[in-house]
């Protein structure tokens, strides 16, 4: 392959995760949620990685019971 290639496949990963990861926090934040740490694994975007990975990070008691909350939240909704 050829090194533009292999940059291509990198940026359109790395684009994606970004995607995912921008949908998430705005989701979480709706929920009333910030997990601060949220990023993406930048090794997990190369074009050997099968997949791109999100990292959420750690969180404080009190962020995991608001992630608790609002999933039940969102389960009990129709």
């Amino acid at each position: 392959m050829t090194i533009k290639h292999e940059f291509g496949v990198a940026a359109k990963k790395v684009r994606d995760a970004e995607a995912a990861r921008d949908e998430l926090g705005a989701a979480l934040k709706t929920a009333g949620v910030t997990l601060p740490s949220l990023r993406i694994i930048p090794l997990s975007c190369t074009e050997e990685s099968p997949r791109q990975l999100l990292d959420l990070g750690p969180c404080t008691v009190e962020t995991a019971h608001q992630i608790a909350a609002a999933l039940e939240c969102a389960t009990r909704s129709p």
